[in-house]
């Protein structure tokens, strides 16, 4: 059985998170460390933490209850017009109020930076703190079900530190061994591993001998799509965008990868891989990549709309869509989905597994780390080439 990689193992890949403590060997984002506000000559720091006057400490208040916290938040600058650049961001620093009652005060470990961030960030006012889930810990609380020290997923964008009422974290698996890396919960054990975890196996419906295509397959959804594909016993090809990328497909196990930027032709590059056709397509990119395919997949195939990105950043009129004939006639079956769809135990259950096949090629040692650091989160929203960074995240791939 074909184990699954982390994503923190990829040649020449940033992993998807944007770690924020100085010396981490992963990314480092450009988050400096919180500072706290001036205090006042008449107060005085107890060992609480909290600035107040003798006559009002009473010893019982948590740590900084009474401080306030400067954050380090990147926001909109100005909505992305074709590629997102630096100058569509901008860094600020946020002066946090005190925790109210049932509050807890979140200091961020690890950032993820996404491709659909293009098209969400559409639904964000300029000014607004980008969008994006954290790995965090509780350094403050005022709720008893989230106590100092707590290690939680959070939706609180690009920001340093952020406040919470409790109601939308949720806690690591609790099988979360102390040796994995805490960035993978926002990646192969996340967000991108649950896309392809259901994508493939509930929109797809893949099982044993089906045979799968997945384009980006070197990004950090595509690469788990065709690991889970060859556990389940299918026939992967897979297509990247460059000749490194496909030696780290045909490493971890696909059946057969292309470089689709140098084939002479993509419809008989696609017929040489499957003469037979596709059972089932995993689509992160969309465009013309997809048209070709449509045409050769298998009667009653299956198609998962992951993404687009192909189009991300277009300015200008997009391409047609797949041929009616082809989804017609071969009674094709196209489904787009969203990975929040699954909640709850069937969730829960998808990242324990996830969990138990990353925990295998680990002990393997099948895949070296990496270590990489951009300087900046731009290239991880749309990949550049030549720097290597934004595999993880950039389904450009």
């Amino acid at each position: 059985m074909a184990p699954i990689t982390s994503q923190d193992s990829r040649p020449q890949e940033a992993t998807n998170p944007r770690p924020l403590g100085p010396g981490s060997k992963e990314e480092q984002a450009e988050f400096p460390s919180p500072t706290p506000a001036p205090s006042r000559p008449k107060f005085r720091r107890w060992g609480c933490g909290a600035l107040t006057p003798p006559s009002l400490c009473t010893g019982t208040c948590s740590p900084r209850s009474l401080r306030m916290v400067r954050a380090k938040n990147w926001t909109l600058k100005k909505h992305f017009h074709g590629h997102p650049t630096d100058s569509d961001f901008e860094l600020k620093t946020v002066e946090l109020p005190p925790l109210n009652n049932g509050e807890v005060l979140l200091e961020a470990l690890f950032l993820s930076v996404d491709p659909y961030m293009r098209l969400g960030s559409k639904r964000l006012k300029e000014g607004d703190t980008m969008m994006g889930q954290q790995v965090a810990r509780v350094v403050e609380s005022k709720n008893p079900a989230w106590p100092v020290g707590t290690l939680v997923l959070a939706h609180s964008g690009w920001a340093s530190h952020s406040i919470s009422n409790g109601q939308q974290l949720e806690k690591l698996l609790t099988e979360w061994p102390d040796t994995l890396p805490l960035s993978l919960a926002l990646g192969t054990v996340g967000m991108p591993g649950i896309t392809a975890y259901f994508g493939l196996l509930e929109i797809c419906g893949a099982k044993s001998g089906d045979t799968v295509l997945v384009n980006a397959a070197a990004g950090a959804v595509g690469a788990v799509v065709g690991q889970i594909a060859k556990i389940k016993g299918c026939r992967v090809v897979g297509a990247a965008g460059s000749e490194e990328k496909v030696d780290y497909l045909k490493k971890i196990g696909f059946d057969f990868a292309f470089n689709y930027k140098t084939v002479k032709s993509l419809e008989e590059t696609l017929k040489k891989a499957a003469p037979d056709g596709y059972d089932c397509y995993f689509d992160n990119v969309g465009g013309e990549f997809s048209n070709t395919v449509i045409r050769q997949m298998k009667k009653f195939g299956r198609v998962a709309i992951c993404g687009a990105i192909s189009m991300y950043n277009s300015t200008g009129q997009l391409p047609p869509g797949p041929s009616p004939e082809s989804v017609l006639y071969q009674e094709i079956r196209m489904e787009g989905f969203l990975c929040t769809r699954w909640k709850g135990e069937v969730r829960q259950k998808a990242l324990k597994e996830l969990l138990t096949w990353v925990l295998e090629v680990r002990g393997s040692g099948a895949v070296p780390q990496l270590d990489t650091r951009p300087a900046s989160p731009v290239p991880l929203m749309w990949g550049n080439p030549s720097s290597g960074l934004g595999r993880d995240k950039d389904e450009d791939n």
